[in-house]
């Protein structure tokens, strides 16, 4: 998704790659800008539109289903995102699974035009409009934030309901999930070792709010560093193909129910400036080295 490897031809080997590996799922990220200074790293300086990209996936593979971590929900009106979400996964046959966030970057709040405060609220409200939108024959909403006139949105997705998982790390935004969601989507950015702690923050919220927690995802994002000659003190995911396998059974007994291996969040791999044929080549060797066993 970022950086020189994200080429047409790279998307589409990768994906038909992992297709034929046995992989589960293929994940694509947003981000809308990056600062000139850098100070948001290098995975973020050139990065794609994952609606675009999971389309054009879907056209290339048959099996494998395509997810979006995340959408940030308070950058484009419910309706809109609902006609994308529908568009994807009827050209998919019924593969996609949708996550949302609610957006971190002052800047790309300023770029769209829209506050970042009660980013909360906005969410209480959205995921609720989008599910309708989504599903009903009839909407009509008149709401702190969103007004949909009494409308028709058809079509409707190929799945009923389409999966709408929530990102987040913050105690409410956890809790949110454990209302409104089908699952929860870790950040780049979160400690791996203490992920537990979320999903049971996530389960109590289910279960208040009287739903299943056993019918909820855990889907964490595994920024995955491909690096040789690493001791036992090397952070989890980051090491030699076998290190980083052997660190899996960490995240499954924390309740993670879904892991998908990023290497966009590696210099190495996502920069603009990285050598794109190395890139590939450390993408080829997590791809073969980590697939799944059966």
């Amino acid at each position: 998704m970022s950086g020189s490897w994200a080429t047409r031809e790279n998307l589409v080997h990768v994906a038909r790659r992992a297709e034929e590996l046995g992989y589960h799922s293929l994940w694509a990220f947003q981000r809308l800008l990056s600062p000139v200074d850098g100070s948001w790293g290098q995975t973020y300086r050139s990065v794609l539109d994952p609606i675009a990209v999971l389309a054009h996936l879907a056209a290339h593979t048959s099996r494998i289903r395509l997810g979006i971590a995340v959408l940030n929900l308070p950058f484009a009106a419910p309706v809109l995102v609902a006609k994308q979400l529908t568009t994807v996964d009827l050209v998919s046959d019924g593969r996609l699974d949708a996550g949302l966030g609610l957006g971190w970057a002052d800047e790309e709040f300023t770029a769209v035009g829209v506050s970042a405060a009660a980013r909360g609220r906005r969410a209480d409200e959205y995921v609720p409009l989008l599910r309708s939108l989504l599903h009903d024959d009839v909407v009509e909403h008149h709401g702190e934030f969103y007004e949909v006139p009494r409308s028709s949105v058809r079509p409707g997705p190929v799945q009923s309901p389409l999966p709408i998982l929530l990102g987040g790390a913050a105690e409410p935004a956890l809790r949110r999930v454990g209302r409104l969601a089908d699952g929860w989507v870790s950040s780049s950015r979160a400690d791996l070792t203490v992920l537990g702690d979320s999903v049971r923050v996530v389960r109590e919220a289910a279960e208040q709010a009287g739903r299943d927690p056993a019918s909820l995802r855990f889907v964490c994002r595994g920024a995955v560093r491909l690096r040789d000659g690493l001791g036992a003190d090397r952070a989890p995911l980051t090491g030699s193909v076998e290190q980083i396998r052997s660190d899996l059974p960490l995240l499954a007994e924390q309740g993670v129910t879904e892991l998908f291996l990023d290497p966009n969040f590696d210099d190495r791999i996502g920069s603009p400036d990285a050598d794109p044929a190395e890139s590939m080549r450390r993408a080829e060797e997590l791809l073969g080295g980590l697939a799944p066993t059966g």
